[in-house]
């Protein structure tokens, strides 16, 4: 019996490649097809007039388009499907954030303690893993403070008496952090990380536990689907043990 080669796959793309501009949904397409094991026969549309053309010719509203079989596939998110690829809800709720930032805060203070006592663990990792904790949470809320604010306002006790107070926070909680990893001005740091970390914390249990609300919790910055819960506790009850550490120390 004769021995038959696979027959390859093959696919027809057509994408935006402008002077001036390359859809990146195209490279996507190009690149999950090529992953996919396609063999990709490539046209690019280079002039508005003629991506417009193709749109009006196809009856598509967007590019690019993916063609398998002589059959329209469609644009990046249906050849996603049609290869059994799992999509990702933009709106959906997520840890991810809260895990990739702990993660990362994590491996900065291992590698601080490292540069600085030659041990990936020491009696100072802790301390540095919670005031960058603190800092780079700031900093997500501090990219737009007016997103932030108003997400806070939906949860947070005294924002709700005292609006200011949502503006104030990410400064106050950012400051706060830079003076732990630094060990100085424990005076002030230690009361405002205990301030912030008291007030918050009960705010999210009254929120959470109690009124029972289904919030997105402001903790990542004004735009963020992190769900508010336990886990949007840790970023206060870090604050509040951060202090009482100190304190102890």
């Amino acid at each position: 019996m004769a021995n038959h080669p696979t027959a390859t796959k093959r696919a027809v793309l057509y994408r935006m490649v402008m002077p001036t501009h390359t859809c990146p949904y195209g490279l996507k397409a190009k690149d999950l097809l090529k992953r996919s094991g396609y063999e990709v026969e490539d046209h690019h549309l280079t002039t508005r007039e003629e991506t417009d053309a193709f749109k009006s010719e196809h009856n598509v509203p967007t590019t690019p388009q993916v063609f398998i079989g002589g059959e329209r596939v469609g644009g990046y998110d249906d050849l996603r499907r049609f290869l059994g690829k799992r999509l990702t809800d933009p709106k959906a709720t997520t840890y991810r954030p809260v895990v990739a930032l702990f993660t990362m805060t994590a491996l900065m203070a291992m590698a601080a303690s490292y540069a600085v006592t030659g041990d990936v663990l020491s009696a100072r990792t802790v301390q540095w893993f919670i005031a960058m904790s603190m800092t780079v949470l700031a900093l997500l809320k501090l990219q737009n403070v007016e997103t932030f604010a108003t997400m806070f306002l939906n949860y947070d006790l005294l924002a709700k008496r005292w609006v200011r107070y949502s503006y104030i926070y990410p400064f106050a909680e950012g400051a706060a952090g830079v003076l732990m990893v630094a060990g100085a001005l424990t005076w002030l740091a230690v009361p405002v990380a205990l301030f912030i970390g008291t007030v918050g914390a009960i705010s999210v249990f009254k929120a959470v536990y109690i009124d029972k609300r289904e919030l997105k919790c402001a903790c990542v910055g004004g735009s963020s689907n992190v769900p508010l819960g336990f886990i949007s506790l840790i970023e206060n009850l870090m604050m509040i043990g951060m202090a009482i550490w100190m304190v102890a120390m």
